[in-house]
């Protein structure tokens, strides 16, 4: 994001309710994606997707070459930048919305920054990587720092907590510390609970219900529910898309909660339900 966006999403971000809710689209370019199962894993299914969603509403669209489902192997370098760079080059200059890089690998984010990308999304809060954090303080791109309890191989086996979101809270203060100190300006970072990441739905619902308890980390704060399984494990509904009433339930509750920056496969969607919510609330305000 431009500097402006950047201090107008911190000023959105200090009570308790945002002005104007950030849509990230997700564009996957994976074979094995939960959602999509890999339909836009061509460089020009990818991008017509990309554009599809800044149509719908997208501010951000989020571009990643490596899955992190439950149970996902990883992917090499190259094959990743093999993946991803022809969209990212594809789209840059061709959309308003910001482009964003889904990865863990900091040689793939420096490659997606070169070309175009504003923001890296890193699932693994910096950590997949020693150089990782080092490399991030060289860009002038915002920083998605996303908390995760395991690798997505094995994630989903056994995830345990004494308290789900004190644990999460102060893991993601801990690595916004270790990133100001190596030189990262804390308005670049951005923060995410993880939903579905290393969690079982009982957690996944404690963390969206106590979302205004991020607000004291003092960043903007992304949730990425849409699709997820919890909502299954919740309702009995099986694919995940049959999955868009959870999703739009859960960005609503997180725009309640202060939510800043929504991931989401379902955009149209998701920008009516926002701007309805943000209607109702003027109501309210001005009767």
């Amino acid at each position: 994001m431009a500097n402006e966006q950047r201090r107008q999403l911190a000023s959105e971000t200090m009570g308790a309710r945002i002005i104007s809710p950030k849509i990230m689209g997700v564009v996957n370019v994976t074979p094995d994606s939960f959602s999509d199962g890999g339909r836009f894993d061509s460089p020009q299914a990818a991008i017509g997707h990309a554009l599809q969603l800044a149509g719908d509403g997208a501010d951000i669209l989020d571009i990643g070459g490596e899955s992190t489902r439950p149970g996902a192997e990883p992917v090499s370098i190259e094959e990743e930048l093999r993946r991803v760079m022809p969209v990212i080059e594809g789209l840059a200059g061709k959309t308003k919305a910001s482009l964003s890089i889904d990865t863990r690998k900091p040689d793939v984010a420096r490659a997606a920054v070169a070309a175009g990308a504003s923001i890296w999304n890193d699932v693994s809060a910096l950590t997949f990587d020693d150089a990782s954090v080092a490399i991030a303080a060289e860009f002038d791109c915002d920083i998605v720092l996303m908390h995760a309890q395991g690798d997505p191989r094995t994630m989903q086996q056994d995830p345990s907590y004494t308290d789900v979101v004190h644990e999460v809270l102060g893991f993601l203060a801990a690595r916004i510390e270790l990133c100001a100190a190596a030189g990262i300006d804390r308005a670049r970072l951005i923060v995410d609970p993880g939903i579905g990441f290393g969690k079982f739905a009982d957690h996944n619902l404690a963390l969206i219900a106590n979302l205004e308890k991020f607000q004291r980390l003092g960043c903007p704060v992304l949730l990425g529910a849409s699709r997820k399984r919890f909502i299954s494990a919740l309702d009995r509904q099986g694919s995940a898309d049959q999955r868009l009433g959870g999703s739009l339930a859960a960005v609503l509750a997180g725009f309640a909660r202060g939510a800043a920056v929504f991931r989401v496969h379902d955009v149209a969607e998701t920008r009516q339900a926002l701007k309805i919510a943000q209607m109702i609330d003027a109501a309210l305000e001005n009767p």
